[in-house]
């Protein structure tokens, strides 16, 4: 047992350092946070999706930024489109799951807010009709996959594809640039 400890931690590590070497994701990231910021500067919105664990990890970065990262600041609009219960049951009775969040999107989307979707596969279809939707309004979006972008890879202003497809380690990683893009965000918001 202690040896399959020690080697999903070096998976984890060896992907870690993958990305780390990864010119392309580390620009990435950065054009992820001056777009957010640029989002919040003029008043919009940060909103995300995902399903199952990722559905987690989009509430947890939600949280991050309209409770607070490191500084006690003002909070931000951030929302993860699964938390209404009410509404994803209803909408996933009346117009099917694949509509959930396209919905919120429409309702609450609009030119200046950015959309986040977090979908290991990239094929997550509820998140694709999402994107979409945000697409025709004109939001920045950004996706957090695996290696292949999946179907997602064509409707991302952003793309954070992480260069494997073991999902466990995906997701680690996705909160983990998560988690530094909040960091920045609100340093760049808020660092007097």
């Amino acid at each position: 047992m202690e040896a399959k400890i020690k080697s999903v931690i070096q998976s984890s590590i060896d992907l870690k350092t993958k990305v780390l070497g990864d010119p392309n994701l580390i620009e990435t990231v950065q054009q992820i946070v001056n777009e957010i910021v640029r989002c919040y500067e003029n008043g919009g919105k940060v909103l995300f999706c995902g399903n199952g664990g990722s559905a987690a990890d989009a509430q947890h970065l939600a949280a991050e930024l309209s409770g607070r990262f490191y500084f006690d600041r003002h909070p931000l609009f951030a929302e993860a489109l699964h938390v209404n219960s009410s509404y994803i049951t209803a909408v996933a009775n009346d117009y099917g799951f694949d509509e959930v969040f396209a919905r919120l999107v429409m309702a609450m989307g609009s030119k200046d807010d950015v959309l986040v979707g977090l979908t290991t596969s990239g094929n997550s279809v509820n998140i694709l009709r999402a994107f979409t939707e945000a697409n025709s309004l004109g939001m920045i979006t950004v996706g957090f996959t695996g290696e292949t972008g999946g179907q997602l890879a064509e409707k991302c202003t952003y793309l954070l594809n992480i260069p494997t497809t073991d999902t466990p380690r995906i997701q680690e990683v996705h909160i983990m640039l998560g988690h530094i893009i909040c960091e920045l965000v609100e340093e760049k918001l808020f660092k007097e």
